[in-house]
């Protein structure tokens, strides 16, 4: 657990959790804690025993907000993609007038990016910390919204050049993916237009106005993923229709090779019969000639399919 003194975007560090209790004459605390921490800040700051419980759950949680006596509760999912899944990490906060405890069960970089911005703006209230961490955490999802994009451009290039099973399993769990951060979205989103619009005593009525922003921008974000929703589908479509050219092309080949040597086999067939007068039977040479005429026939057929590009 870490406890920080932020004024003017300046941090100075806390040894004693307690003295974060007592509002200070400027500025506010930001206490960066780990889950076991709760059960020391719980009875400090009168947390709400259902919201600990909520941090404490092994069960994910929907994106929401909770508003109880002398501190609001938020949830909000910071997200995370390295080109296999998507991974979604849980970031609770407690919103007071002089304090902000964001409780976490894994590393957020959010949290360790939001430090520079802090002291560019200058930020001295727990609610303006509030607003430039949401910021943070929406835009990554176009950071990880870019990435994805690019990802399906990669595997929509590598079916059209060479269509393998693998691909298949890329597309059904890249998707999975996709639809379930579409479940996500839909909380979060409303989680900011709570933010935005819902009159809420320890937010600053100007500031409500710039979480408007931030809403804007979760929409496009649901929308992007719409889309991406969509091309995943076109992909899909794309890698079956690969396929099935590539049978018919497999069978194309097939058919030209047998056409080919049908002629031949029915020439063997035919001086492999049991007769005695046969024309060109006791002929000298008469089996090299035959060998002869089979491979120009067999090339000549060979040529004419390809230059029909049947071959």
């Amino acid at each position: 657990m870490k406890i920080r003194h932020v004024t003017q975007g300046v941090f100075k560090t806390i040894d004693d959790v307690a003295t974060a209790t007592i509002p200070p004459a400027e500025g506010f605390y930001w206490i960066d804690a780990d889950v076991d921490d709760l059960t020391v800040l719980q009875p400090l700051f009168s947390l709400h025993e259902l919201a600990v419980e909520d941090c404490l759950s092994e069960e994910e949680q929907r994106p929401k907000i909770e508003i109880h006596e002398g501190h609001y509760f938020l949830v909000i999912n910071s997200i995370r993609f390295d080109d296999e899944e998507i991974f979604l990490r849980a970031l609770n906060i407690f919103l007071g007038r002089h304090y902000i405890i964001t409780v976490t069960k894994q590393k957020i970089n959010e949290l360790r990016s939001l430090k520079p911005i802090l002291l560019e703006e200058q930020v001295s209230r727990p609610d303006h910390f509030l607003y430039h961490l949401v910021d943070i955490v929406v835009d990554n999802y176009f950071l990880v919204g870019d990435r994805i994009e690019v990802r399906i451009e990669s595997l929509e290039e590598d079916i059209l050049v060479h269509t393998k099973k693998s691909h298949l399993n890329e597309i059904i769990g890249l998707r999975s993916e996709i639809l379930w951060l579409k479940k996500v979205l839909g909380p979060q989103k409303e989680l900011i237009a709570t933010l935005n619009k819902k009159d809420l005593k320890l937010i600053d009525d100007q500031l409500q106005k710039y979480f408007s922003d931030i809403y804007e921008n979760a929409v496009k974000i649901a929308e992007t993923f719409d889309t991406y929703r969509d091309l995943m589908g076109n992909l899909r479509e794309a890698y079956q229709s690969s396929l099935a050219n590539r049978a018919n092309e497999i069978m194309r080949v097939f058919t030209a090779l047998t056409t080919i040597f049908m002629p031949l086999t029915f020439i063997t067939g035919i001086y492999g019969m049991n007769f005695d007068y046969i024309p060109g039977l006791h002929m000298h040479g008469g089996s090299y000639v035959l060998l002869t005429f089979m491979l120009l026939l067999g090339f000549g057929m060979f040529f004419i399919f390809r230059k029909k590009e049947w071959l």
